[in-house]
Formats: C-alpha cells, sequence, structure tokens
C-alpha cells in the first residue's frame, strides 16, 4: 500500500490565471508533483526489500533518492495551498494586522527590518538559484525567527528543523512554458497570487508544534 498520496489541488487548473496558466499548473501538478510521489513510494519499497535481504551496498543511493523524492512532494503540496486566485483578491498584496495576520506581518519586520525588504530578499533568492531549486521563507525553532533559504533540487542547504511557511518554485517545469528562460519575471509575478492567510496559518501552527532542538540548562 502506498504510503504517500497525490493531494487535489484546492482550486481549478485556470484559477492562478494570469499569473500561471492552466497547463502549467495541470502538468506540474498531474505529472510532475505525481512522480516525486511514485518516487518517493517505489524508494520505500526499495528500501524494505534491501532490508530484508540485508543488501546494504545500495543504501546510499536510496536514501538519496527518498530524500529527493519525499522533500519534492513536500514542497509542493505546501506550495499548491501557498497560491490564491488573483480574480477573487485572495491572493498578493501583503499581510497587515487589518487582515489579522499581524503576527506574521510583525514577525516579518523584526526579521528582516520591513516586508519590502523581505519581498526584495526571497526575490532574489528564488531568482538566483542555481540551477532547479526553491526560494523558501522559514521559520527557525532555535532564534524562534523567520530566515529565506534556498533550496537546491528539493532538499539541499537548508536548515536543519526549520519550517517552511512559504515556498517559490524556480524549477523550470514551473514556468517555462510561459515565461520561456526569464525566472525573475515568474518569479515577480508569483508575489500576486501568495495566499497570506495560508502562510500565517503555518507560521502559527510551526511556532506552536516545532519540536525545541538545543535543550534549555535550567
Amino acid at each position: 500500500m502506498a504510503i504517500y498520496t497525490l493531494p487535489e489541488l484546492p482550486y481549478e487548473y485556470s484559477a492562478l490565471e494570469p499569473v500561471i496558466n492552466p497547463q502549467i499548473i495541470e502538468l506540474h501538478h498531474d505529472k510532475h508533483h505525481a512522480a516525486y510521489v511514485k518516487g518517493a513510494n517505489d524508494t520505500l519499497e526499495q528500501l524494505e526489500e534491501a532490508r530484508d535481504k540485508e543488501n546494504w551496498g545500495a543504501l546510499n543511493g536510496l536514501e538519496k533518492n527518498l530524500a529527493f523524492h519525499l522533500s519534492g512532494h513536500i514542497l509542493h503540496s505546501i506550495y499548491w495551498h501557498n497560491m490564491a486566485s488573483p480574480k477573487t483578491g485572495e491572493g498578493g498584496g501583503e499581510p497587515t494586522a487589518a487582515d489579522g495576520l499581524g503576527d506574521l506581518a510583525d514577525a516579518i519586520t523584526e526579521s528582516f527590518g520591513s516586508f519590502a525588504r523581505f519581498k526584495k530578499q526571497l526575490t532574489f533568492a528564488s531568482s538566483a538559484t542555481q540551477g532547479s531549486g526553491w526560494g523558501v521563507l522559514a521559520y527557525e525553532p532555535v532564534s524562534g525567527r523567520l530566515i529565506v533559504e534556498q533550496v537546491y533540487d528539493h532538499q539541499g542547504n537548508v536548515g536543519q528543523g526549520s519550517v517552511p511557511i512559504l515556498v517559490f518554485d524556480a524549477w523550470e517545469h514551473a514556468f517555462y512554458l510561459q515565461y520561456k528562460n526569464q525566472k525573475v519575471d515568474f518569479i515577480e509575478a508569483m508575489w500576486n497570487v501568495v495566499n497570506w492567510q495560508d502562510v500565517a496559518k503555518r507560521y502559527a501552527d510551526a511556532k506552536a508544534n516545532t519540536p525545541l532542538l538545543i535543550p534549555v540548562k535550567g
């Protein structure tokens, strides 16, 4: 039985137009994300077989495969919900206290100095990824602050224990059919579909549920 399953999209393929066209959403979700889910499940089966046969020679490759596919599945699952339709007014803008998002807005200001400075950093981190990767806003539990990370492929260059709350997919399959090689144009457009309500919920959950990583004396 499969451990991981492909989640349904929370909107129609056309919901994110004109920022992302329906063809990209369909291919990205139904083909690319589905491939990461299948890859994670297949790798778990291969690991079970390796344990049964004590075939440890393949272990390093299998562990890398699991990290790759599982991270791809998790990041894409966040990605779909991090976006909302610009047509309904749910996507875009910035978090404000007036919208009930004061905690997130304050955390961004405390961690980056201002929303504008945060936006520039995440935009550059996403658009400047070398090859395939992601730009990520994450909750870092040791300091209790927000940080921006560049994720190479799906799983590289991240802080241990950091919790992603906003992710920008900078792989070519996320934008090439519409934006060609203009990755920065796609990242700039992405700000028009950010679902800040979802980001705020993830931030609150991360603060409330992330275990303490470094023991406190006393």
